[in-house]
């Protein structure tokens, strides 16, 4: 626990702390008046509200859609699955503002909606669930799918045999066994929904905001920062409460599994159910996932002389930049794979480190460790970058100057992704072949070695992919830190964004284009990553 503990206390505790202690104390003295007033204000007490029922409703809805798609995934064979596997995942490393601009595109005025039907949703709250539905479906059809395609399905075999229907059977053995993956993936994406900032922005316009929004607004609008560390600190209080129920409940059920290697429980569909409900899947994975990815690479080709690559061309040269660059935007597509593979170093040390450590129990502080890795899903992009700013420009930290400043705030980000994918699985490893390799004269360490991380090699790719798609679209904290002479990409992406033309917009759709195919292509690789699985756990 040290180095995970060490790493939290100095890149996040430290600079959070900062920003916030910047916006209460005052002239030398506290202003602890101010959490009054802000708290008894009907405006906060609104967007508070929203914040919450809409994270929940965003969860709720993203399970039902994506737990299908983890089954088929995990359960079934069939063409193209590696590759759709990936694609899935690009949504999650999108810049907001640009996936926000896409679903514009399909259900706003002019959408695909308006013009077919004369349905417009951007005014309503429909259209920022389905956004984060878009978002947040990898996240469970990877974190549960990936336990689920491990579980050895001669268990629920027997339980049939027994006497048990297959509902029954489902409900009793194998819905149990997935309870914590269930649980890990419903807490990220409840993070995720709850300090939704782009989808907000855009979907939802001046009437719907949630914290996150409200804090950018005090923070780089209106320069009232004593309101916004208010609201920090009320979004950290939501979170921890978050976190300490969903510890409380997972450790509960969290036991040894039966598991097996993947291979050994995909099979090609068979009867009329089976393949209605992964043709199913593949529709809504094309309609909610595809469809909007396609309106990216269309208007990235739509140039004013007609579809050709002059968007892409542009990128090559500083001139027709418009002076919003110091280099070739071209550039920032080699600074993101750079920063994003340091991070994924960073994230898979600490949160490898982390989850071995939360697999052993040892009380109270331990649970507290875990909950405290959670805290930077839940906290404002906005107050981490800031903090990186205010914290980090003095001896022995004075980094503000420095390129790893962007991969260590990226691999806050990462970290969590990585404990939450690998303690399931690290849970799930029977404790007796650890026994059994020390009483034959194995080390902890190597026993660790050949008998942990043989099992959990999968997990801990997946997390590394997490960790490195996360890295690569992370854009609230690096909008801050990253240098004007090395951009990444989400900022190159946003700086189009915010100045007017076709040429920028073009420049930008191209720019998130060279984003989602880095991105499913990184993902593929991982994809196609076999590691030496032999026996069961």
């Amino acid at each position: 626990m040290a180095v995970p503990a060490a790493f939290f206390a100095l890149f996040f505790v430290y600079p959070v702390a900062a920003i916030v202690t910047r916006g209460l104390r005052i002239d030398g003295q506290w202003r602890l008046g101010r959490i009054g007033d802000v708290l008894t204000d009907p405006a906060v007490l609104d967007i508070l509200w929203f914040t919450g029922w809409q994270a929940a409703a965003s969860t709720a809805l993203t399970l039902a859609v994506a737990l299908p798609g983890a089954y088929v995934f995990a359960r079934f064979a069939f063409p193209g699955k590696r590759l759709l596997r990936a694609v899935v995942t690009v949504p999650f490393v999108l810049p907001t503002v640009v996936a926000g601009s896409a679903f514009l595109a399909l259900l706003g005025h002019g959408g695909l909606l308006d013009s077919l039907w004369g349905v417009r949703l951007d005014t309503s709250v429909w259209a920022i669930l389905l956004a984060h539905v878009f978002f947040n479906y990898a996240v469970v059809v990877r974190t549960v799918g990936g336990l689920w395609a491990q579980l050895d399905p001669r268990q629920e075999e027997a339980a049939r045999v027994l006497g048990a229907s297959r509902l029954a059977a489902w409900r009793r053995v194998t819905l149990p066994a997935l309870a914590p993956a269930v649980a890990a993936a419903a807490l990220m994406v409840f993070l995720f929904t709850f300090t939704s900032f782009g989808v907000i922005q855009i979907l939802g316009g001046p009437r719907y905001a949630t914290l996150e929004v409200a804090i950018y607004r005090e923070t780089a609008q209106l320069l009232d920062l004593p309101t916004a560390a208010v609201l920090t600190l009320v979004q950290f209080a939501a979170v921890a409460a978050v976190l300490a129920l969903h510890a409380w409940t997972v450790r509960r059920r969290e036991g040894a599994l039966k598991l097996v290697t993947p291979e050994q429980t995909a099979r090609r569909p068979q009867g009329a159910a089976q393949w209605a409900l992964l043709w199913g899947v593949l529709a809504v994975v094309a309609l909610l996932i595809l469809l909007p990815l396609a309106v990216l690479v269309e208007r990235s080709l739509d140039a004013p002389g007609g579809y050709g690559l002059d968007y892409y061309r542009a990128l090559q040269s500083v001139a027709d930049s418009g002076g919003t660059f110091f280099v070739a935007p071209m550039d920032a597509v080699w600074n993101s794979l750079r920063y994003a593979a340091v991070a994924t170093v960073f994230a898979v040390t600490v949160g490898g480190l982390a989850a071995a450590a939360l697999t052993r129990k040892a009380g109270r502080l331990v649970r507290g460790f875990d909950a405290l890795l959670m805290l930077p899903l839940g906290t404002s992009a906005v107050t981490v970058g800031f903090g990186f700013l205010i914290a980090l420009d003095e001896p022995p930290l004075d980094l503000r100057a420095s390129w790893i400043l962007v991969p260590l705030a990226q691999a806050l980000v990462g970290v969590p992704f990585v404990v939450r994918t690998m303690l399931p699985v690290l849970r799930a490893v029977d404790h007796r072949l650890r026994e059994a390799a020390a009483v034959l004269g194995a080390s902890p360490l190597r026993a660790w070695r050949e008998v942990d991380l043989p099992l959990v090699a999968r997990a801990l790719g997946v997390a590394a992919g997490f960790a490195f798609a996360v890295s690569l679209g992370e854009f609230g904290a690096t909008v801050f830190i990253a240098r004007p002479d090395h951009p990444t990409l989400p900022v190159a992406v946003a700086r189009f964004l915010g100045r007017a033309g076709q040429l920028n917009y073009g420049q930008a759709m191209a720019l998130s284009t060279i984003l989602m195919l880095v991105c499913a292509g990184s993902l593929l690789v991982l994809e196609r990553i076999r590691t030496d699985r032999s026996g069961e756990f």
